[in-house]
């Protein structure tokens, strides 16, 4: 088994964060907590695992943030007990090729794709009843037993040849839907859950921070759940740009300096204090910052109008230095946003991937251009790099096995 892991130590991951700006191969070399080898296939660890084999996978921001070493080991996740060794790649989709005596869900020649197993473990794939209230509701992304470490873990991931899982943290996907839908269907569960979290209503002024995928599945979904809210994308790149048009964004913006258009645009007041210290009076309604920098987030507190929301979804596990103050003298919510699990919709309680594959399916939901680089996992070294640079016209890169 082909496979691409990360493995816990502290010592390597500081010496690969200091040493990759003036050596971006150390990630490749024995200095790495990363690796990419071959392991032999194990076997079922339990009457309810499943075993399959990858048709391909997306390379995801959260995946890059752990070959790279982004996250700084002071921040908060770094001090829960978890798994020693991830294995990299949950935007999957694959065949099931191997089934336990318990397994009811998929069965063999079934097509799945990840679903808690993105997030890590849950009450459901360590079997531990009765489930905690999380589980319990759905939320299995904010699971309170995530570090247990209760029973067997799963053996590889989505940048390799397959894995093993428990049958709770793989989804079947229906025949009609394309692997190329089926890859984007994960990310687009956490883009639904990021809108989901503050639905935006009829008139309001919307604005999505960040044009990667996750930011243009959250421009497409808030067109589709809110489709009278006006809809303002912001994207650094042109081919991101086009992206955010095509799926639904009246306007987008560019450049660096957005406090003046912002204002011109929603009808803000811009004021300007001592050290060129910018604030706007009015704003949006609600802001989905998908890239999740201190930069961002401390100009979307300032974009939001009072009383409007913030929503955070991109992936930065590192200390920041954040102006917090519109939270009071604005009364501005500041929230988060993980993964992906039950939603509701209309009135109906579902799982998020059956909601995205109808829309999918309905052709609400287009996907059309989003997936634009492919690569054999042999080439996996250039598949990172394009996605790492988006200069390149990336938006979605995927391994191909």
């Amino acid at each position: 088994m082909r496979t691409i892991y990360f493995q816990v130590n502290i010592p390597k991951a500081l010496l690969t964060k200091a040493l990759r700006p003036v050596w971006p191969g150390i990630i490749w070399s024995p200095l790495s907590p990363s690796r990419f080898t071959t392991l032999p296939e194990p076997a079922l660890p339990g009457p309810r695992w499943v075993r399959v084999r990858n048709r391909q996978c997306g390379i995801c921001a959260t995946d890059l943030t752990l070959l790279l070493v982004k996250a700084d080991p002071r921040a908060s996740v770094a001090a829960l007990p978890g798994v020693s060794r991830s294995y990299l790649g949950h935007e999957a989709v694959s065949d099931v090729v191997e089934v336990g005596a318990g397994v009811t869900s998929v069965q063999v020649g079934d097509r799945v794709i990840m679903d808690s197993r993105a997030v890590g473990p849950t009450c459901f794939s360590q079997e531990i009843a009765p489930p905690c209230r999380h589980c319990r509701a759905g939320n299995y992304a904010i699971c309170e037993n995530q570090s247990a470490g209760v029973g067997p873990a799963g053996t590889g991931g989505g940048w390799g040849d397959g894995y093993t899982a428990h049958e709770s943290e793989v989804y079947k996907v229906p025949a009609d839907l394309t692997d190329d839908q089926a890859v984007l269907v994960e990310p687009a569960g956490v883009a639904l859950r990021t809108v989901l979290r503050r639905k935006p209503q009829a008139g309001e002024r919307v604005l999505v921070v960040g044009c990667g995928i996750i930011g243009l599945l959250a421009v497409a979904v808030a067109h589709i759940v809110a489709p009278d809210a006006h809809l303002t994308a912001m994207a650094r790149y042109p081919h991101q740009a086009a992206a955010a048009r095509r799926l639904g964004a009246d306007q987008v913006l560019s450049g660096r300096d957005h406090y003046e258009e912002i204002a011109r645009l929603t009808g803000a007041r811009l004021y300007v204090g001592a050290l060129h210290n910018k604030m706007l009076l009015g704003g949006y309604d609600v802001i989905y910052d998908a890239v999740g920098s201190a930069h961002t987030i401390h100009d979307c507190l300032r974009w939001a109008r009072g009383g409007g929301t913030v929503v955070v979804v991109g992936i930065r596990p590192t200390l920041m230095t954040v102006d917090l103050s519109p939270v009071w003298h604005q009364e501005v919510t500041l929230m988060g946003s993980l993964g992906h699990g039950i939603e509701e919709w209309q009135g109906e309680r579902m799982h998020a991937f059956d909601l995205l594959v109808r829309w999918m399916q309905e052709g609400r939901l287009p996907t059309d251009g989003l997936i634009t680089h492919r690569f054999p996992l042999e080439e996996y070294k250039r598949a990172i790099a394009t996605a790492t640079d988006k200069r390149t016209g990336a938006i979605k890169v995927v391994l191909q096995v």
